[in-house]
């Protein structure tokens, strides 16, 4: 066997298993004619995409979506996802390959898995979008050319909210070590939090299932604070209207990424869609019209790194 293949036997094995896992998409053409545009949005995650309690789907990205489908003419079909371990997880279960306990669709176009058509609130990263990977024998490919990271469209950023009863105010996360707080578990800032400060803090760290059950934590006064997104934690202040919880303006030097810009991904076979919906968007974000969507559920919207310029 030559050298040339030795080399690239690895690398053309690696997209033939790539393709046979991939879910086909829908074309462009086909996408219109079908009348619905399929947008995959978080599932019980206020205040961007959830159920209200007359069963109605609500959320900024729900509006949001709405208003994609609206333009294009489409009626909406919500996906709802369940968060897998990361982000690369939830882009092959609902966007490129479908789920593997999906056994349902069986009339889905060629791949009998259900996948979005767009994904919405994914992590806008140039470094994940290109990532490349060893596959042996002195070859590295994309590892993430299935999906394109397109149209940024709101700046998330980790805040802390507190009960200024019990605690005045918290400029720096040492105050922590003497008061509980509470965090969503396997989040970045329960490790953050568990591991500042030589550990210090560890003990007074409570853990719980969600940024809801936390901040109910810190009403009923098992927690002094909660820390969240900061859209998250907007929302709840805003249904437990008190003068005594507060959002605070502690930063975080410790926390690797303390903002990050939110966007949406369709897969690589899907640029036209995907330059349509940029097309839609776009507009609102930079004329700050965008930001009467996030002001409904009581969110500050800010504008994405990516357009300061």
């Amino acid at each position: 066997m030559g050298i040339n293949q030795r080399v690239f036997l690895p690398f053309l094995l690696v997209l033939t298993l790539l393709s046979a896992g991939q879910a086909f998409s829908r074309p462009y053409d086909e996408l219109l004619a079908s009348g619905f545009l399929r947008v995959g949005v978080y599932e019980n995650f206020p205040p961007y995409s959830f159920k209200n309690a007359d069963g109605e789907a609500v959320g900024i990205d729900v509006d949001i979506a709405q208003h994609i489908a609206d333009e294009m003419g489409l009626e909406l079909e919500l996906f709802w996802m369940l968060p897998d371990e990361d982000l690369a997880d939830d882009l092959r279960n609902y966007l490129w390959r479908g789920h593997v306990l999906d056994h349902d669709h069986k009339h889905e176009r060629l791949s009998g898995k259900k996948v979005a058509d767009v994904m919405l609130r994914v992590p806008y990263d140039r470094n994940f979008n290109y990532a490349r990977g060893y596959i042996g024998q002195g070859v590295y490919a994309y590892q993430n050319d299935l999906i394109v990271m397109m149209m940024p469209y709101q700046r998330e950023t980790w805040k802390l909210a507190h009960n200024s009863d019990r605690l005045e105010a918290a400029r720096t996360l040492a105050v922590f070590q003497y008061h509980p707080i509470g965090v969503e578990m396997e989040t970045v800032p329960a490790f953050m939090l568990t591991s500042v400060f030589n550990g210090n803090l560890r003990n007074q760290v409570r853990h719980f299932r969600s940024p809801a059950q936390a901040f109910q934590a810190m009403v009923e006064g098992e927690v002094t604070a909660v820390m969240a997104m900061r859209g998250e934690l907007e929302w709840l202040l805003a249904q437990h209207a008190s003068d005594s919880l507060k959002m605070g303006d502690t930063t975080f030097p410790a926390m690797g990424k303390q903002h990050w810009d939110i966007g949406i991904a369709v897969r690589e076979a899907d640029r036209q869609l995907g330059y349509h919906i940029e097309g839609i968007l776009e507009p609102l974000v930079m004329s700050g019209e965008i930001a009467s969507i996030f002001e409904r559920y009581g969110v500050t919207w800010e504008v994405p790194a990516f357009y300061d310029f």
